[in-house]
């Protein structure tokens, strides 16, 4: 469906003085003389308004069942180009302008300012605030501001499109997002290769979404819009172009799919063109094979092409004429004249494979500075001054020719050849993953950091969540190409590259619902020598394995590129080659950059950068098979190294649990402003995150979970139930057993028949107060108390007797074996002493020497000795043993050997062994000067209220 029309829109009026009319624009009416003197004197004192009529122009057109439309003249008619482009209910604005003059250039200067507000300059530097009125303080801050900002192309996305107040502290928008920069490098990718070469005028350009109804991604609208306007203006420009946006739901592909379309689509292309060659592709997918890609492709093509005809009817209409600039070509004299210089040895450089990077480049230098002698000698400016540009034109030459005619790179490698591969998962282990992924000179290293689910990001985009759990954060420092820079603010090149990273990742990760962590991976390079990115998604995929993620399957990326052989009378390929892994050499001096992600089932990501007007795509799909076969050979090595997640008991990995919680018990748990929470932060080092009724840890071990729980349960519990087992203190103690605080301040009674499986007499003989007890919940008295157990948590006693008693226990247990001895034929002599002791005391005992017992063992003294020490017996001073002291045998009138443990003013704390304490106070006129340690002979003479025993000294009696 295809219309046009011209409106003319009164819009406002200017008002009427007389015989002069006020204007600001081009178009007025004014009233004639003879109507100025038919009016009433009365009326010369009340101007009367005339009406602005705004002529626009527009064209609409339908594509996958949406209706389009663009529309000039009404908005921004002082730029050099302006169009709004509608699509339902969202519309977006695309302007172009170029700076005057004929500046002299060897680049397209596609560059803009950032926005900037007082509240960027706030929170980048704010000690300067106070001291500076605004106006200079902005003069002064911004190399600080702006240093690594500039644009391509500027796209915005203010809050006003969706009717909302920006929530930021001066309720304005700051500066560029990442999904801004992105959109912003996703139409300035398909229109810079179709400037003229040789125009290096600067241009800006400038798309802002004036309204967003949520259904619609804005980005590709301004794309096209800005191609209609670069066709209004006067710029030289060869377009027009046309953006698509592909999805697929079931099997079947979508044209324009909206968002909700594409939260259901495992595939999301975009796809820019001419009307017959491929510009850019952009693809994010869940392993889409390569066959249903190319289908992909070859159905975008002829819907973005739809976009083209209404265009050129606009700016036939309502364009300007093309104005003739004037463009930095280099003569054929000077090129020629550089070319004998420097043609012959740039050759041996590059036909020597033996040249790292930096020895190549340190080699060509020296042949730039050798001609630079012969050219000043001379005494050329004019070829002095183009220079770099000539001399980079001969390598292209040479290394271009070289790789059709012969097949050989300048490396050596053959066309299809892969870079010598190095991988390396857990080379920093007390991170929670890491990898060190290295192919050819390119080198990158990739870190996971595993968060709890409050850590996501958040977004403030028209479109899409307002949540990421899983980020990529791509790092160039300059030494990684030998190089000295400044690095400051978001970097619209490394936030490409992180993102097409992301997008191959988040194929293979876990649904979020299955997935409990945020996840960041930061990928620093190196060393550079070409698809840094690809090798990120290598290293990213090794490290996220590494740190436990289980991912379905491995992802590897590769670059392809290509060199085409062009006849420059019709251009017209003639001839080409496709490049496996190229190297940063070869992409400078090439056609194409095919970054192709994807695992042994299909593929995830794809970006594609040309230098050309365009490729056709027939090309573009036979790249596909030799990115494939590379892919599976760089697959190979990253599996040998790691081809399955790591447990989480074989790496110092972080524990997450959730656990659901009344809001009352979560209010409890942060406490007032938080403080509670933030404390237990600090304490342990973990990350606490409360949501409605559920509470998420995340510890960066199991240890760290475990003091985190326990502090939990102390401040608010858990839900009791029966079998469960708690830690509790003892807070009393009773007749019939003792109270335990636990589960955050529940209380719950410890009956004396569950102290022990042996009877207890007495409470105070089994616990004392402030006693910590490990104890299970047994059920609820007949009131509603809780019933709990310490004897459930304990060993079950052995049962039977021995009838072997060997003499390794105490004299009692001596006593208690048996009653007799059987006789010991001849022994030595030491031995013989020993029984003749026995044997007394066998008489003492009446026991007949003919009764019949099981044999014992007899040690001598040495060893008897020794047994004592291990088995902790003690001599008291009647020469008798002392078995080990326990709460059950520590009754009123028993003696011990005590030791001294603290010295008070009053008496001193004893250590009665089996960790009990004793409380001994000072007698009048009595010793005092103790020391920790010495041996003092106690007897107990009672207990305090809380259990603690009362001991005097034993001599003193």
């Amino acid at each position: 469906m295809l219309s046009l029309a011209t409106k003319r829109t009164p819009v406002l009026k200017w008002t009427n003085l007389g015989r002069h009319t006020i204007s600001t624009s081009r178009l007025h009416l004014a009233p004639s003389a003879s109507e100025s003197r038919s009016l009433p004197p009365s009326d010369y004192a009340t101007p009367v308004a005339g009406t602005k009529v705004l002529e626009s122009f527009s064209e609409e057109f339908e594509i996958g069942s949406k209706k389009i439309t663009f529309e000039t003249g009404k908005m921004a008619r002082f730029a050099n180009g302006a169009v709004v482009l509608a699509m339902e209910e969202t519309k977006v604005l695309s302007t172009v302008a170029s700076g005057k003059g004929d500046a002299v250039r060897d680049f397209l200067p596609l560059t803009l300012i950032s926005r900037l507000t007082f509240e960027d300059v706030v929170w980048q530097a704010p000690e300067l605030v106070s001291v500076m009125s605004l106006g200079f303080y902005l003069i002064q801050t911004l190399p600080l501001i702006f240093s690594g900002r500039a644009h391509m192309v500027d796209y915005q996305e203010k809050q006003f499109a969706q009717g909302v107040i920006p929530t930021t502290f001066m309720r304005r928008e700051g500066a560029p997002k990442e999904r801004e920069l992105l959109c912003g490098r996703l139409i300035d990718r398909p229109i810079r290769p179709l400037f003229p070469a040789g125009f290096y005028h600067e241009v800006q350009v400038m798309a802002s979404v004036l309204s967003s109804d949520g259904k619609q991604d804005p980005d590709i609208m301004a794309a096209n819009a800005t191609s209609v306007a670069l066709m209004l203006s006067d710029i030289p420009w060869g377009g027009p172009i046309g953006m698509i946006r592909i999805g697929r739901i079931s099997g079947e592909f979508i044209v324009n799919p909206t968002m909700d379309e594409l939260n259901l689509s495992d595939l999301n292309l975009v796809y820019a063109c001419t009307k017959d060659k491929t510009l850019m592709i952009d693809v994010q997918a869940r392993e889409i094979s390569e066959r249903d890609l190319e289908a992909a492709l070859r159905l975008a093509h002829p819907e973005a092409v739809k976009y083209l005809e209404p265009q050129i009817r606009l700016a036939a209409r309502a364009g300007k004429r093309k104005k003739e600039y004037k463009l930095s070509m280099m003569s054929e004299m000077t090129l020629e004249k550089v070319r004998n210089l420097a043609e012959a040895p740039i050759d041996a450089v590059f036909t020597d494979p033996t040249y790292g990077k930096f020895e190549r480049g340190e080699a060509l230098d020296r042949i730039t500075q050798d001609v630079r002698r012969e050219l000043e000698e001379e005494g050329d400016e004019e070829s002095l001054k183009a220079l770099p540009k000539t001399v980079d034109t001969v390598r292209k030459g040479i290394v271009r020719r070289r790789i059709i005619a012969e097949g050989l790179r300048v490396d050596g490698r053959r066309l299809d050849e892969v870079r010598p591969l190095f991988c390396e998962a857990g080379n920093l282990p007390q991170l929670h993953g890491s990898s060190l992924f290295s192919r050819g000179d390119t080198q990158v290293l990739c870190t996971v950091t595993l968060g709890a689910p409050g850590d996501a990001q958040r977004l403030d985009s028209l479109v899409g969540p307002s949540t990421k759990r899983f980020m990529l954060h791509y790092s160039f420092p300059p030494f990684c190409i030998n190089e000295v820079g400044k690095r400051a603010g978001l970097n619209r090149r490394e936030v490409g590259h992180g993102t097409l990273a992301e997008k191959a990742l988040l194929a293979v990760l876990p649904p979020e619902n299955e997935l409990r962590y945020t996840i960041r991976i930061n990928s620093e390079v190196m060393a550079s020598d070409g698809s840094t990115s690809m090798a990120t998604v290598c290293a990213g995929s090794m490290a996220l394995m590494d740190a436990g993620i289980p991912l379905r399957e491995h992802v590897a990326g590769v670059s392809v590129g290509l060199v085409t052989d062009v006849d420059p009378s019709t251009g017209i390929i003639k001839d080409y080659r496709i490049l496996t892994d190229i190297l940063g050499l070869e992409d400078h001096l090439g056609d194409m950059d095919f970054k192709i992600a994807g695992t042994r089932n299909g593929i995830t990501a794809i970006q594609l950068d040309i230098k050309p007007a365009g490729i056709p795509l027939d090309i573009v799909c036979e790249s596909l098979e030799p990115a494939f076969k590379a892919r599976l050979q760089i697959l190979d090595h990253m599996e040998q190294e790691i081809n399955a997640p790591r447990t989480l008991d074989e790496r110092n990995s972080p524990r997450i649990v959730t656990l659901k919680y009344s809001n009352e018990a979560l209010r409890r748990l942060i406490g007032p402003l938080g403080a509670l929470r933030r404390k237990i932060e600090e304490e342990t080092g973990a990350r606490i995150s409360v949501n409605d009724g559920s509470l998420t840890i995340v510890a960066k071990n199991h240890g760290v979970l475990d003091k985190v729980l326990e502090k939990v349960d102390f401040i608010i519990g858990r839900e009791i139930e029966v079998g469960g087992i708690y830690k509790g203190i003892v807070t009393s103690i009773k007749e019939y057993g003792a109270f335990v605080e636990f589960n955050g301040g529940q209380h719950g009674l410890l009956h004396v028949s569950e102290l022990s499986h042996e009877p207890v007499s007495r409470v105070s003989d089994v616990v004392s107060i402030g006693q910590q007890l490990h104890l299970k919940c047994i059920g609820q008295d007949i009131r509603g108390n809780i019933k709990l157990s310490l004897k459930e948590t304990l060993p079950q006693p052995r049962s039977g007797t021995n009838n072997v008693v060997e003499i390794e226990g105490s004299f009692s247990q001596i006593k208690q074996a048996t009653d007799s001895w059987a006789s010991v034929g001849s022994i030595p002599t030491e031995q013989e002493k020993q029984h003749s002791a026995v044997s007394k005391h066998e008489s003492s005992g009446g026991a007949s020497s003919s009764y019949s017992s099981p044999s014992i063992l007899i040690r001598s003294a040495a060893e008897c000795d020794e047994e004592e020490k291990s088995t902790g017996l003690k001599r008291n001073s009647k020469g008798g043993f002392e078995a080990p002291m326990n709460a059950k045998s520590l009754k009123i009138g028993v003696e011990v050997t005590s030791k001294v443990h603290q010295i008070r003013t009053r008496g001193l704390v004893l250590d009665l062994g089996g960790g009990i304490r004793g409380m001994y106070r000072f007698e009048t006129n009595g010793k005092r000067d103790f020391v920790i340690g010495d041996e003092l002979r106690v007897k107990c003479l009672s207990f305090t209220s809380k259990g603690i025993p009362v001991m005097s000294r034993a001599e003193d009696d």
